[in-house]
């Protein structure tokens, strides 16, 4: 960006969970291929607006800086994404920063993504192993399912598919994508399938893939290329064989 001396960053503030939302607007020295947090970090060195008031440091969540945590994910010029990923010279100014809105606030741009781990848990997103001795070498997987298996394990938990799914609301239980398609990811493992159908019948319960409108908005905006809406169909084709074996009193599968 030629020319170009001071980004400008416009972040909506919270200073608690129960606080009313407010705006401020900081002015920050540019340099080549800075991302989003290192604009971030500049005010946070210097918490002093663009009209010259001084005002607290803007706090945000991060962790590992190379999009594999998922952690500083937050609504940047309207659109979810990691704000590691998210580089200055590719955004349009004034640059306008915004918590996600499908998690509660904790503060400024921190969530609480505790629901979608919560989801985890009733879809039972682990391999349980039984004691502490040694198994032996586990089980091969073949190369066609580890491949698309390793696909999906590329999930970090981001929210974003969630923060852009229609159907994430608070009118809606929907767990939203991520936590829905573990259980398919867990279900191929050879060790995690014997505990198939107690993913299944977790994803059949209160904010399942039946409340899924499959907008797959999901699919667009996930920054991992994960194949979420063919793990859906595969799932909702799993739980129509669960239902089955649940009416004949065969449960297990």
């Amino acid at each position: 960006m030629s020319g170009t001396t001071h980004v400008r960053f416009i972040v909506k503030r919270q200073d608690n969970p129960d606080a009313l939302p407010y705006t401020e607007t900081f002015d920050i020295p540019y340099r080549p291929n800075m991302n989003v947090i290192s604009g971030l970090m500049e005010i946070r060195k210097n918490p002093v607006t663009a009209d010259g008031k001084e005002t607290t440091p803007v706090v945000w969540d991060m962790n590992c800086l190379e999009e594999v945590c998922g952690a500083c994910s937050m609504n940047i010029n309207g659109y979810p994404q990691q704000s590691c990923a998210a580089l200055v010279d590719d955004l349009d100014f004034p640059i306008r920063l915004e918590p996600m809105t499908s998690f509660p606030v904790v503060r400024d741009l921190i969530i609480d993504r505790g629901q979608m781990f919560e989801s985890l848990k009733q879809v039972k997103a682990w391999i349980p192993i039984d004691g502490t001795y040694d198994l032996g070498p586990g089980p091969r997987m073949p190369e066609s399912k580890r491949q698309w298996a390793y696909e999906l394990s590329k999930c970090m938990t981001c929210g974003v598919c969630l923060e852009v799914c229609p159907n994430v609301n608070d009118q809606s239980n929907f767990m939203g994508p991520a936590p829905a398609i573990q259980p398919r990811l867990f279900n191929a493992h050879p060790s995690g399938k014997m505990h198939k159908s107690d993913r299944l019948h977790g994803l059949m319960g209160e904010g399942g893939l039946q409340d899924c409108g499959n907008s797959q908005n999901c699919v667009e905006s996930c920054p991992k290329g994960i194949p979420i809406t063919t793990s859906i169909a595969a799932l909702n084709r799993d739980m129509n064989i669960q239902m089955f074996r649940n009416f004949f009193g065969s449960d297990h599968g």
